[in-house]
């Protein structure tokens, strides 16, 4: 549905909006989202209002309507979180164990580590950190840097 036109500061005003969980005027969406002018916010407010995500309340300020899904994305409570990031903490929990495996043969010398176990700890080590740099830079994208 929405979920193909919501991208760049549409999705950060529509990030910020969820968010806030209360009435937001033009200003506010301007400020919030660092966006350059009370215009450029007022048209991704109408996008959003076309898309029946959002609605002016009777004193003009926008509301929440709907809260959709965002490819990629996982509301978590209020904020929006990058799919690449959970990812990103299932290698680390994994990279976490493989080092916790490899003291415990430190301590223990009846437990031998195998080459190809230093390997998988490589390819773990270097898949969470790709995730991680991913999902950081998805996180970029729907919050603007303070201006």
């Amino acid at each position: 549905m929405a979920n193909d036109e919501l991208e760049g500061n549409t999705l950060s005003v529509y990030a910020y909006i969820v968010h806030k969980a209360k009435p937001v005027g033009t200003r506010d969406v301007t400020r919030g989202a660092y966006l350059s002018s009370t215009s450029v916010a007022s048209r991704h407010l109408q996008k959003l209002e076309d898309l029946g995500l959002i609605e002016r309340n009777s004193y003009g300020d926008y509301i929440l309507k709907e809260k959709t899904s965002i490819n990629g994305h996982v509301w978590v409570g209020r904020n929006l979180v990058p799919r690449l990031m959970f990812y990103s903490f299932f290698f680390m929990g994994a990279f976490g164990a493989e080092i916790a495996i490899m003291l415990l043969s430190a301590l223990v010398k009846s437990v031998v580590i195998q080459s190809s176990f230093l390997f998988l700890t490589g390819i773990t080590a270097v898949a969470m950190l790709l995730f991680l740099i991913e999902g950081i830079l998805l996180f970029r994208k729907i919050t603007p840097k303070h201006a």
